[in-house]
């Protein structure tokens, strides 16, 4: 089903930008300076009124791109900020995955290159539909070049790495630049940009369970200067799984414009279309006591008719000046247009003791959704006592509008696990539930780095957000829901010193709201959440190229939904999560590349009934990643990697009933070799002893996973 009542499309986007274009232009002094790929130059020295020579400024963008670079580290991050910083200028827990990195460990998703992330917790589920968690939160968007995007795990919109340069990911709040939602911090995915030079590659991958993986990258310059320039990547990607009945087909088309208007003037259009096909796999029941199965690992409680399908379609219009005194202007926007059906049947109970389920059950969604996310920021360096300081300063706007057409019910049979039969009369699908829900929000933001000495910066940031949202019951006609928030304030405090020329010490405290949907006796929907954080760390660089980082946090989310014991709810429960974070990413040697990081947390409440008890059940206490890559000296065209993931227990609680899982740990290993000086092979292998472990836990009926078993790719690259 398609509403007929689209706000926005991609001729909106184009023409705002085409409109902004004239105005910034104009400033634009032309100058023989080209932006280059780290979009840094340096200004002339130059001298106050009172003749005094001061500072040379730099001229930031937010260009830095990582496809290029063999390193699994940046020296350039903008989550968590608008301006690309060092990590070392950012005052809270960041991680790189670059592009070498992610091809290293053959990552094709996003869900998958977290799994291979320190301080991430994925919750499997079909490729695409993971759930994402950090310090015990779960990510609700994602942002695309700085801009953000919803994330709902059960739709499926995540999206392909083959058009990402680099992701990076902020762990703890990030409400400055972001407004509402979850604590869990912040991933952005660096889109891949044209070129000024001709280049690409082809690639094709198979794997040991029968998939086939075609990649097509190309850039090129469209004008002999290469001041206009074009990038296309295609992908086609016939997944399968080691589960019986569970394909997972993608199909992926991006496309890139950019073009200088002038010397310091630059405009990016992109385009991605991502669709998804698949026989989804809603995980394994346990026993009614909520003891794991064992059962072989290929099993599947799904049906014949279990089908997912989904198109995402992004459109994202950039344009930046840079001034010749130093800093930029930035005007963006993202529209998306998402569009999911889906049906599937799954075990309706828990496996008796002999495998046993007395019913299975099914939901079906027909889900609609267009976005837009606005932004206009300028970031301006100025002198003040000899100092170099920055002033940041913007607003932004996010409007999300859906619809979601839902039917669930059971059905009357009977299964058993040991033997599961997939041919199961398809139910005749009704759409019980019939929402249409509109949200927008604004905001105004501002940010201040002052250094009152040459080795302290001092960073103060302020947000104030309005938020509105509704919710209509499209069967009746009647609003179902319906709150306004109005100048929610939002700070943000933190501080950096260098100790050394390589280390910096740091401190911050972070904020972030997230609106609730429920209301109290008096019918008033409750206060937002606000989720709080602290951090103190120290982030360096050793042996000339590996960045190193240690951090302790605490984070708090207040003012959740609990009862008042009278069957009311009230804005009263506290949950904290704590813990110590440990990274390091890099080059250790020549020909030695190492990801890697340890996390020790723990959560709980801090009052009502639950008070005292774990929060975060499906969080380890205990999370170790640890990669290591070699390029052999005696072989050089050969290249050998191999890392571990190790994860303490973990539980879920369903309905009372604690379902355990063990710790694993799982050994990954790949090996390189370059063929030609533009072809190459890599062949990574999963699982590499075969450990047999539940990689989630989740309800009686649904949502336990294991782990992937033992498993093999072979990729085959040519470059140009």
């Amino acid at each position: 089903m398609r509403r007929d009542n689209r706000l926005w499309g991609p001729s909106a986007l184009v023409l705002a930008i085409m409109l902004a274009t004239p105005a910034w232009a104009d400033d634009t002094s032309q100058t023989d300076k080209a932006k280059d790929n780290t979009a840094e130059a340096q200004a002339d020295p130059h001298t106050d009124p009172q003749g005094v020579v001061l500072p040379t400024v730099r001229v930031t963008g937010s260009g830095y791109e990582t496809e290029d670079s063999t390193s699994y580290t940046s020296s350039q991050i903008s989550v968590g900020e608008k301006d690309a910083r060092t990590p070392r200028e950012v005052p809270q827990t960041t991680t790189v995955l670059t592009r070498q990195y992610l091809d290293d460990r053959d990552v094709s998703s996003l869900d998958t290159a977290l799994r291979k992330t320190p301080g991430v917790v994925v919750l499997s589920n079909d490729n695409g539909r993971s759930s994402l968690y950090s310090r015990g939160f779960e990510f609700d968007s994602l942002y695309f070049n700085g801009l953000p995007a919803p994330l709902s795990s059960i739709y499926g919109t995540q999206p392909d790495m083959a058009i990402v340069d680099h992701v990076e990911i902020l762990r703890g709040p990030s409400g400055l630049f972001a407004g509402a939602g979850e604590p869990a911090g912040a991933i952005n995915m660096r889109l891949k940009q044209p070129t000024k030079e001709l280049g690409g590659s082809v690639a094709v991958t198979g794997d040991s369970w029968g998939g086939v993986r075609v990649e097509g990258d190309v850039s090129t310059p469209l004008t002999p200067d290469g001041k206009l320039r074009g990038r296309a990547v295609m992908v086609r990607d016939d997944g399968q799984t080691w589960i019986d009945n569970n394909d997972n087909n993608t199909t992926v088309g991006y496309l890139s414009l950019q073009g200088d208007l002038t010397d310091l003037t630059t405009v990016t259009l992109s385009y991605s279309n991502l669709q998804r096909d698949m026989k989804p796999f809603n995980g394994l029941p346990t026993l009614a006591n909520g003891t794991l199965l064992d059962v072989d690992r290929s099993t599947t409680t799904g049906t014949d008719w279990n089908d997912f399908s989904n198109q995402v379609v992004d459109y994202i219009g950039e344009i930046e000046h840079r001034f010749d005194s130093g800093g930029y202007a930035k005007l963006s926007a993202r529209y998306s247009d998402r569009d999911v059906d889906f049906l599937y049947g799954y075990a309706g109970t828990a496996a008796n003791s002999s495998g046993t389920v007395t019913s299975m059950a099914w939901l079906a969604r027909d889900y609609e959704e267009d976005s837009l996310a606005v932004d206009a920021h300028v970031s301006r360096p100025f002198v003040l006592f000899g100092q170099e300081h920055n002033v940041l300063v913007g607003a932004d706007y996010q409007k999300v509008d859906s619809t979601l057409l839902q039917g669930r019910g059971s059905i009357a049979t009977r299964n058993n696990v040991y033997a599961w039969n997939t041919d199961i009369s398809m139910p005749r699908v009704t759409y019980s539930t019939q929402t249409e829900t509109d949200s927008e929000q604004y905001g105004l933001y501002g940010q201040l780095r002052v250094k009152p000495v040459d080795d302290l910066t001092l960073i103060g940031g302020a947000r104030g957000t309005w938020y509105n949202d509704k919710a209509v019951n499209m069967l009746t006609g009647v609003q179902t829901s319906s709150q306004v928030i109005g100048g929610k304030l939002t700070p943000y405090y933190g501080a950096v010193y260098d100790v050394l020329p390589e280390a910096s010490v740091y401190a911050s405290y972070t904020e972030i709201f997230q609106p609730q949907d429920v209301t109290d006796a008096t019918g008033k929907i409750l206060d937002p959440r606000t989720g709080g954080q602290y951090e103190i760390g120290v982030k360096g660089t050793v042996l000339d190229g590996l960045d190193v980082a240690a951090a302790l946090f605490e984070l708090t989310d207040k003012n959740r939904s609990m009862s008042d014991g009278n069957g009311n709810n009230v804005a009263s429960e506290e949950v904290r999560m704590r813990g110590l974070e440990l990274q390091a990413a890099g080059t250790v040697a020549p020909g030695w590349e190492v990801m890697a990081g340890y996390t020790l947390s723990r959560s709980e409440y801090l009052n009502g009934t639950s008070n005292g008890s774990t929060f975060s059940t499906y969080t380890p206490r205990h999370m170790v990643q640890a990669w290591v890559k070699h390029h052999l000296e005696a072989v050089p065209k050969l290249t050998v990697g191999g890392g571990v993931k190790a994860f303490s227990d973990f539980r879920s609680i369903s309905n009372g009933t604690s379902i355990d899982a063990d710790g694993y740990a799982v050994v990954d290993a790949m090996v390189g070799y370059q063929l030609t000086d533009s072809i190459s092979t890599t062949l990574t292998v999963n699982n590499l002893f075969d450990a047999t472990y539940y990689e989630r836990v989740g309800g009686t009926s649904v949502f336990n996973f294991y782990g992937e078993p033992l498993s093999a790719a072979l990729r085959l690259e040519a470059k140009f």
